[in-house]
């Protein structure tokens, strides 16, 4: 097929019968990148050649262990280039990859195993523990496959492949047909498996990947989301593969300390963060663009709104804007966006050309500029629906629009600004009150590393801010600390959005991908 460039109205030309692979994997071989690194892990550099020879193999492996087009595998897996093997492997030959968050529990893959109905399950090595005790109570799943070295008593996947054939034909998908899926990360509840499509894969590459952050083929990049969400999948994968650039894995957790050797190891010029990373690493004076990457020319942020004051620091000290931006599981990836010369830190930028959004009130009306509602964005990449959940999928998908229950609002430029989950709002006063506007505020103290508000109770039953607050290290809470932070708040916003309440605490409740789970806390305090 030829190269999915976007149109001057931003439509992707995608031909009816599609393969992702096609143009993810097998085109490079035939542009010349066969020797061109495509990935660099723990185990050292891997070359596109290399790549989709892992990939055949993968498909064929799996193909033998008697799997047929739309049959589901769940994958359980560390950031290593078996992830890409076994992804594109199942898509080339039409079978459905299902990548799961790594760090949930026992009970959250049990439950998503089931609700999958996967056939196969592949699972790094150090992950086998948690799935071990619920093997026996799930029928559906024929055959358990480990990347590592210790099989514990399964099958190794480095096995499958060198038993297997290096030439896969590609299977006769379309570009509507399904590609695989992603939970959501459970932010607000319990996860939902979003079903997406062929055709969604090319839609981020262009849209965000090119034309808004201008990845190239001659870029190294390096993603602390992990490739199992739909942020990471972009970032770690599908941008890199799309334009022939160059991408770092890290298996392990990307701590601060971890995240900035492998910035100064390999040297990218693209990261990929989120708020809450980017807000530890500048809370340790010693990280600076010196001991970083000196070639960094570009940043991203997604999974939670970034504060204004984390993206002004980090830009002075690191010498890289932040490009922050708004996507979600349901829509794959970012869609609403700040622009490379046009950042403006505090809000998500404006829309990702070849998507539309509108901001609605509660009715359904779109409301005018300046007042806040819920976003609803249409565009490439929406999913089709939730897997075994209809009324939420009519609640979320209606028609071309996808509702994504965030609160947002307009300012005079154009620029669309975080107002906070719809479940989130606090109205105090009779006026309606972002919590995230509270937190921004707080960690634009020095003294302040993170903060979460949610709505707390007076002796009157009136609803009033309530901040849970992780100090930067060395800071000791105080009652002292309290009111200053209080009286801070009050020089920053109109007093009436204060916490009247401020606990210290060791960490926030927090989704994998970083969302910080404020649910958690009002459930903490409604059994006080």
């Amino acid at each position: 097929m030829t190269s999915p460039n976007a149109s001057s109205e931003h439509a992707l030309d995608i031909p009816r019968d599609y393969n992702a692979a096609t143009w993810f994997i097998d085109r490079h071989l035939k542009d010349g990148r066969a020797d061109k690194v495509a990935f660099i892990d723990a185990d050292g550099s891997h070359t596109y050649g290399q790549l989709a020879d892992k990939v055949n193999r993968a498909g064929n492996a799996l193909k033998g262990l008697g799997l047929h087009m739309e049959n589901r595998i769940a994958m359980i897996m560390l950031d290593t280039v078996d992830f890409p093997a076994v992804f594109w492997g199942a898509v080339k030959a039409g079978i459905v990859p299902i990548p799961l968050n790594t760090l949930l529990t026992t009970g959250d893959y049990g439950y998503m195993l089931s609700d999958s109905r996967a056939r196969v399950l592949v699972i790094s090595e150090e992950l086998f523990d948690k799935v071990e005790p619920i093997l026996p109570d799930l029928p559906m799943l024929e055959h358990v496959v480990i990347s590592g070295k210790n099989a514990h008593g399964h099958t190794l996947l480095s096995d499958l492949l060198a038993k297997a054939e290096p030439k896969l034909k590609t299977a006769e998908t379309t570009r509507d047909d399904v590609a695989f899926w992603l939970y959501s990360s459970g932010s607000t509840g319990a996860p939902k498996g979003a079903v997406h499509l062929q055709r969604d894969l090319p839609a981020t590459a262009v849209h965000y990947g090119q034309q808004v952050l201008g990845i190239r083929e001659d870029d190294v990049t390096y993603s602390a989301a992990k490739l199992f969400f739909a942020y990471g999948l972009g970032n770690g994968m599908t941008f890199s593969l799309h334009v022939g650039a160059t991408s770092v894995l890290l298996k392990d957790r990307p701590t601060p300390e971890a995240v900035m050797k492998l910035l100064k190891d390999h040297q990218p010029t693209i990261f990929y963060g989120v708020p809450t990373l980017y807000g530890t690493i500048l809370a340790d004076p010693q990280y600076r663009r010196e001991t970083a990457s000196t070639r960094l020319r570009a940043c991203v942020s997604a999974g939670e709104a970034l504060p204004e004051d984390v993206g002004r620091r980090w830009e002075e000290r690191f010498g890289a804007a932040i490009l922050d931006g708004l996507g979600s599981t349901e829509m794959l990836h970012i869609f609403l966006s700040n622009r490379h010369g046009e950042v403006r830190y505090g809000t998500s930028g404006k829309p990702v050309p070849g998507y539309e959004l509108k901001i609605c009130s509660d009715d359904g009306h779109e409301v005018p500029q300046g007042e806040m509602g819920e976003l609803v964005v249409r565009g490439p990449s929406s999913a089709t629906a939730y897997w075994n959940q209809r009324e939420k999928s009519l609640k979320t998908f209606r028609g071309e629009w996808t509702h994504t229950g965030d609160k947002y609002y307009v300012d005079d430029d154009g620029y669309y600004r975080y107002a906070g989950r719809g479940d989130d709002m606090l109205k105090v006063g009779g006026i309606w009150v972002s919590p995230f506007e509270v937190e921004a505020a707080l960690i634009s103290h020095d003294k302040v590393l993170e903060a979460a508000v949610v709505g707390e109770t007076d002796a009157e039953g009136l609803v009033k801010p309530k901040a849970f607050v992780v100090l930067a290290p060395g800071e000791t809470g105080s009652e002292v600390l309290k009111e200053e932070l209080q009286a801070y708040v009050k020089s920053k916003l109109a007093p009436y959005k204060y916490p009247r309440w401020v606990e210290f605490v060791e960490a926030l409740p927090k989704t994998a991908t970083g969302k910080i789970q404020r649910f958690k806390l009002r459930g903490t305090l409604s059994q006080k």
